[in-house]
């Protein structure tokens, strides 16, 4: 084999330097300079997303530390280009020049990353000796190099590399001559801010080289100083350029190295048995990145390569005549080496891994392969092992296996993992005759905490859970987390139904205490769902369908409980995603839900000053479907959305459709969930459907409850206030039976009051008369210029009742049941409204 047949696999460097999307610049820089790298992979999900490399540093604002601060995906190079570990050192090189790239990701036979290799390896390892002996510098040099100023600063100095393309500059001030090229700069990114001059930060002395030296020599001087550029002298001694390992390898074309390709296929055919194929074997062991080893027949080393020095610390003079038991970590006992040493006699060879130890004392992973050689009598001679260091292919091995078993955000089994050690579990309950129970747990409220504090309080609010939970568990049970905030507990090895609703009280308490996160002081509930082995099913998933059922029952009894699964759970939970999907599937089609209309009388004068839009269901199979049933269907499924979009857009369909008939239609209120009103874009995407319907803003009226604004107050008057700058009006619903904070009412930017229908009800109770609470509701909203509304007016004795206090409107079953769009359409087409009347219907 010639060097231009080596696979990328002999050349390509491992132990990838990786990090995340969200890892900041500065930091991958740190570790780029530590660990010496041109480059650093950015993973995620297990995949290259990315890489930054040093010329990527180019591209950064230096003045900015919160652009050195900023997440390295901002500013990766992406996608990554990729080569299999088989591709010749030949092709990966035209690949490279072809594309003008300076780094190539090698992958496995799985696709996985493997390793990485640069223009420095391909410079390094082509085996170009021949050719650099044969042409001189001038020839391969970038003429006309860059030269600055000292005293340019060095954000300015990034900028005119990246301008003119140049992957490196000379610097000239009063201390002479230096160089900073791009590896510089990552060291730039981890130290130095922007403002420091360039002449500070130039590498010196300037190394050089006369232009009509040979290429070779080029070579050597690089790797001797261990450095990317040399400054290429004319024969007055003045700079007229300069090269590095890119110009080297860029020189050799296309053409000349399938020239030289066919010349080496040709000279090795010719001497196969010559010195001179010997000569170039021992090349090949010499720049070998394998650690090589050669012993006689009785194990005394006798030769070791480089690499070998490089993996292990020790030289040939510390090793000549010993046997490599000096390498032995004590990791493998003696009947491991005895199993090794009668393969190798039986076979001629033995492969495997092997735990060895450093000179520094440091233990490392090989991947060994022994080979005896024998003479042409067949006689064992020597021995020759060749080793790879593994250690970190391992450490990524292990890495990537738990990520693939474990979540990430609480370290806890994830549902492969869970569903692995429950089938171990059921086999083994199956063979001892013995009960398991599965404990369904969903976390009451988790979305309200997420969308009000936000997702990192609630990621901390996970991992707390977590916590509480596993500590009420014994060692062999297992907790793992599903996503979202939902987990499932394995419980092994339990004698009776008590033992499972025993964990699940414990729960229930650890998880029901206060939390303080972040400055908030909060309390959730859990709602758990048990099934048990055999009773509710003998496979993994009849046992988990029968918990998340049971799971589903706790929640409509009341949330914070538990409840053992029973068989006639599998039809509610069937029925809850029949209705779940036939919902999904109504939105999808924007078809099924229609608006109605609830008109809102003036106390006074009886014409309809406004009406509240509500959301109807009827579907095809299981026809009407109360809101009660599917609002809050909507709002555990996500769906909550994008059924306020749809309502949204129903409601300025339906106004268009009133204005285009000639009937000049009254403000319409829509109801918003929290999920629309914390949509960081929600005001926008309202202005944005106004103008496009060509619908004035104070047309629209937006409910809301006052608990909604309870955690983020602030946040949540600031939308407010962009909300009626833009023209929309405000009502608080439900105004009385939460929270109220009169200062925050005051600055409230709202337009009216909807007193809550269960005060209007109490006016009819002898016993508990709410007169006096809306005789408070009514002068307060009075007294800050509010209008007041009040809602489920049932009775005409209530509508009397009405009359005592300062309310401004009216709206109820009394007055008028929701109408569809178009019997809306003729209820406000009249010329007069009369006062208003009960229904009849």
């Amino acid at each position: 084999m010639t060097v231009h047949d080596l696979p990328l696999a002999r050349v390509m460097q491992t132990g990838l330097l990786h990090c995340s999307p969200t890892t900041p610049l500065r930091d991958a820089a740190k570790r780029m300079l530590e660990r010496q790298c041109s480059c650093i992979l950015v993973i995620e999900n297990q995949q290259a997303v990315g890489i930054w490399t040093e010329h990527d540093a180019l591209d950064i604002d230096f003045f900015s530390q919160r652009a050195l601060q900023a997440p390295i995906e901002r500013h990766m190079s992406s996608p990554v280009a990729t080569a299999p570990m088989d591709m010749r050192l030949d092709e990966a090189a035209r690949l490279m020049s072809t594309r003008g790239q300076r780094h190539l990701l090698v992958t496995d036979a799985d696709d996985m990353p493997a390793g990485i290799v640069s223009q420095t390896d391909i410079a390094l390892h082509q085996g170009l000796e021949p050719y650099l002996r044969l042409r001189e510098v001038h020839t391969a040099m970038r003429t006309g190099p860059l030269v600055l100023d000292g005293e340019l600063l060095l954000n300015e100095v990034s900028a005119q590399m990246r301008h003119k393309r140049h992957d490196a500059a000379i610097v000239q001030d009063s201390d002479g001559l230096g160089i900073v090229t791009e590896r510089d700069f990552i060291g730039f990114v981890a130290r130095h801010p922007g403002t420091t001059p360039i002449g500070q930060l130039a590498s010196r002395p300037l190394h050089t080289i006369a232009e009509h030296a040979p290429l070779i020599q080029a070579r050597e001087l690089l790797i001797h100083h261990r450095i990317r550029h040399l400054a290429v002298l004319d024969d007055r001694g003045k700079v007229s350029g300069l090269i590095g390992f890119k110009d080297i390898l860029m020189s050799a074309d296309k053409l000349y190295l399938d020239e030289l390709r066919d010349a080496l296929e040709q000279r090795d055919n010719a001497l196969v048995k010559s010195r001179q194929h010997l000569e170039l074997a021992e090349r090949i062991i010499e720049s070998s990145l394998e650690g090589i080893i050669i012993t006689d027949a009785q194990t005394r080393i006798e030769f070791v390569n480089p690499a070998f020095t490089h993996m292990t610390g020790y030289t040939l003079e510390d090793v000549a005549g010993k046997t490599p038991s000096v390498l032995a970590s004590g990791r493998q006992d003696e009947r491991f080496y005895q199993k090794m040493w009668q393969c190798l006699q039986e076979n001629g060879y033995w492969r495997g891994e092997v735990w060895n130890r450093r000179k520094s004392g440091e233990l490392y992973l090989e991947l060994l392969t022994i080979t005896a050689i024998a003479n042409q009598d067949g006689h064992t001679k020597h021995y020759a092992g060749l080793f790879t260091d593994i250690t970190h292919m391992r450490e990524n091995e292990e890495q990537i296996r738990h990520l693939a078993y474990y979540d990430p955000l609480t370290r806890l089994p994830n549902r492969r993992l869970l569903e692995d050690r429950l089938g171990l579990a059921l086999n083994h309950a199956h063979r001892a005759n013995e009960s398991l129970a599965l404990v369904f747990i969903d976390l009451d409220h988790f979305k309200q905490v997420n969308d009000t504090l936000g997702h990192a309080v609630g990621d901390e609010l996970l991992t707390h859970a977590a916590e509480r939970m596993s500590g009420q568990l014994r060692e062999d049970d297992t907790l793992a987390r599903l996503g979202g905030d939902e987990f499932i507990i394995l419980l092994s090895s339990i004698h009776d139904f008590g033992d499972a609703t025993g964990v699940a009280q414990r729960i229930i308490s650890s998880i029901s205490a206060p939390y303080a996160i972040n400055g908030h002081e909060f309390r959730i509930g859990c709602s758990l769902g048990i099934s048990i082995y055999p009773h509710d099913g003998e496979t993994p998933t009849a046992l988990m369908q029968s918990a998340d059922a049971a799971m589903y029952r706790a929640k409509q009894e009341g949330r914070n409980t538990y409840r053992l699964y029973r068989p006639e759970m599998d039809k509610q939970a069937q029925q809850h995603l029949s209705l779940e999907t036939a919902l999904r599937n109504t939105l999808e089609a924007q078809n099924g839900i229609e608006m109605h209309y609830q008109p809102i009388y003036s106390r006074t004068t009886g014409a309809i000053v406004s009406a509240e839009s509500l959301a109807r269901w009827h579907h095809p199979e299981h026809g009407w479907v109360s809101p009660g049933t599917f609002i809050p269907l909507a709002e555990r499924s996500g769906l909550i959305l994008p059924l306020g979009e749809y309502i949204l857009d129903r409601v300025l369909s339906d106004i268009n459709a009133w204005r285009r008939s000639g009937v000049t239609p009254p403000p319409i209120a829509i109801n918003l969930s929290a999920a629309q009103f914390w949509q960081p874009d929600f005001v926008s995407r309202v202005e944005h459907k106004l103008k496009n319907a060509d619908i004035h803003p104070s047309l629209i009226t937006f409910e809301l409850t006052e608990s909604l604004l309870l955690e983020r107050r602030d946040l949540g008057m600031d939308v407010l206030g962009q909300l009626s700058a833009l023209g929309c009006r405000i009502a608080l619903d439900d105004f009385g039976t939460g929270y109220s904070s009169l200062s925050y009412l005051h600055k409230m930017p709202a337009h009216s009051l909807k007193i809550d229908q269960s005060f209007i009800a109490a006016l009819d109770d002898k016993t508990h008369n709410s007169g006096p609470i809306v005789a408070a509701i009514s002068s307060l909203a009075e007294q800050l210029g509010l209008n007041v509304v009040a809602e489920g007016v049932e009775t005409e004795h209530q509508l009397k009742l009405l009359n005592q206090y300062p309310v401004d409107a009216i709206q109820g079953f009394w007055l008028s049941r929701p109408q569809t769009s178009a019997d809306f359409q003729q209820l406000i087409s009249a010329k007069h409204h009369a006062s208003p009347s009960p229904t009849t219907d």
